[in-house]
């Protein structure tokens, strides 16, 4: 590889200092000479960058390509938008550790957020074979968290009840297993079965085994809605009685209960932070958030894993219960709050014959069907087997500039990259940071901005060498034109390319050159250490 010389970028480092015109020496997929512009010499390769920024490659600390990056290597939805690492196993769910039993329902329950491709192959089972499947399969770098309810399911299956000492033990072996094998610490999705079925002493448990091991909880916690604030201060309990490091996934406050109530989340976090709590957390720059529909099912109907769940939705009594929780008491699943079907809409489906569905409202379906929301979501899951995937528009713009602007955030896309409209998020988050809510709104500073999206979430989950630009570091490096950066990806075409990112860099090698991906594939799971994060 011959070296490579990036020529007068204007260079904001990750740490947020400010801004500065420099000469960067890239040697061998290190940077190897940061300087005064003019004054590095020649290299084997020159890249003129001046009238561009060159950052750290952004780093994704929540996302869904567990499954895509396998499938689509090249990794368009990440590398178009600037990002060198990104953060899988989320939400409590994925795909290791599991044993022959439990990959066939989880493949199921999952279709929603990653597909089901049969031609996949799915040889893996521990968390070591999955990042060894991860390396050299894609195009960026990417970090792993043991899946909490993915291990519910490996010891209890989909039973409502707290483990017992040995089926406690066997998950803390497993989640000490996958540890060891290199996951960077615990995701938990506690509004989602099974993990939604865990109490606060089963995740203490679990999350001390985390923090023996140098690694960080991320939990997508209890609820957005109507318990938010206690389900964020539950997550701060946890992390007080384990000493295990927080990381609050998606940190948000939604639905029309919790309209300009961001600050009163900023002062909880705010306190748990001056007691010394180890705290961080990641936000998406859109307001409507996206899941299954599934999801919005009060937790007793999913009991038993998908076959059971699909059964309760053909009988007529458990379907009357299920009406009550979703249009009378609030369905937990649904954040405690009663669903407007008005604000759901369909964004991906699982069965072709359903396709014209998306894109529409529940509530609009509903309207031409002369039947209810409800109705529409049973006949809806029970025809496409839970697949169907959604966006809730609930969110509220004040309370996202405000948890952006808070001392721990870091950026984080949640975006699932399969079905026809899927959130436009999974393709313009960072772009749409850089130009939306950096040049536009004024909302950060360039610097600062970068920073949450390099230098913080480094240090999170503890990269060797990685998230600022210095002499040794990897060369994990995107360029881009602050002046034009901005996302494409709308709600009717998610797909788009974000615009104004010129250059991306991974390990040194050029994954992204003149705005298009190259096909080079240098990605590397990068594995926890006791010392830190890095490449085996």
């Amino acid at each position: 590889m011959a070296d490579l010389l990036l020529r007068a970028a204007t260079v904001v480092d990750g740490t947020g200092a400010p801004r500065r015109p420099a000469d960067v020496l890239v040697r061998a997929g290190v940077i190897a000479e940061v300087g005064v512009p003019g004054t590095l010499g020649t290299a084997g390769r020159v890249l003129d960058a001046q009238g561009l920024v060159l950052a750290p490659g952004f780093i994704d600390m929540h996302a869904h390509s567990d499954l895509q990056r396998l499938l689509e290597p090249d990794q368009p939805s990440r590398v178009t938008q600037g990002v060198t690492c990104e953060v899988l196993g989320q939400d409590g769910l994925s795909y290791a550790p599991v044993d022959d039993a439990t990959l066939p329902v989880l493949r199921g329950q999952l279709a929603g957020w990653n597909g089901d491709p049969p031609e996949l192959d799915w040889g893996w089972r521990t968390v070591g074979e999955y990042l060894d499947r991860l390396d050299g399969a894609g195009a960026v770098n990417a970090c792993y968290l043991v899946p909490h309810g993915t291990l519910r399911a490996q010891v209890l299956g989909w039973q409502r009840r707290a483990p017992g000492a040995g089926e406690l033990d066997a998950m803390r072996a497993l989640l000490a297993q996958g540890l060891a094998e290199g996951a960077v610490g615990m995701s938990s999705g506690l509004s989602y079965t099974p993990g939604m079925y865990a109490d606060t002493e089963e995740l203490v448990a679990l999350c001390t085994v985390v923090a023996a091991h140098g690694g960080y909880h991320s939990p997508h916690q209890r609820s957005y809605g109507a318990g938010a604030l206690a389900g964020y201060a539950e997550m701060v309990e946890i992390s007080r009685r384990s000493g295990c490091p927080l990381h609050l996934a998606h940190a948000t406050m939604n639905f029309d209960l919790n309209r300009g109530r961001a600050g009163e989340l900023l002062a909880l976090l705010d306190r748990a932070i001056a007691d010394g709590c180890d705290l961080t957390l990641d936000s998406y720059p859109y307001l409507p958030g996206s899941t299954t529909l599934a999801a919005l099912l009060p937790s007793w109907a999913t009991e038993g894993g998908p076959p059971a769940t699909l059964r309760r939705l053909a009988d007529p009594a458990a379907r009357e219960r299920i009406r009550q929780a979703l249009e009378e008491s609030g369905s937990d699943g649904c954040h405690g709050v009663v669903t407007d079907w008005a604000t759901v809409q369909i964004s991906g489906v699982r069965e072709p014959a359903l396709a014209s569905l998306v894109g529409r409202t529940v509530a609009e379906v509903a309207a031409e069907r002369a039947t209810s929301g409800t109705e529409v979501c049973f006949e809806l899951l029970l025809a496409d087997r839970l697949g169907t995937t959604i966006l809730q528009h609930v969110g509220h713009e004040e309370n996202v500039r405000a948890i952006m602007r808070h001392r721990a955030h870091t950026a984080g896309s949640d975006g699932l990259l399969v079905g026809a409209r899927p959130h436009p998020r999974g393709w313009g988050t960072f772009a749409r940071y850089l130009g939306h809510y950096v040049r536009e709104a004024g909302v950060l500073t360039l610097e600062q901005a970068v920073h949450r999206m390099t230098g913080r979430p480094a240090r999170r989950l503890r990269l060797e060498r990685r998230g600022t630009i210095r002499p040794g570091h990897h060369a994990d490096l995107v360029l881009f034109d602050a002046d034009t950066v901005r996302d494409e990806a709308t709600f009717e075409h998610p797909r788009r390319p974000a615009a104004g990112i010129a250059h991306v860099l991974v390990n040194g090698v050029a994954v992204l050159s003149e705005g298009r991906p190259t096909g080079a594939r240098p990605g590397r799971a990068l594995r926890r250490t006791d010392q830190g994060t890095r490449a085996r």
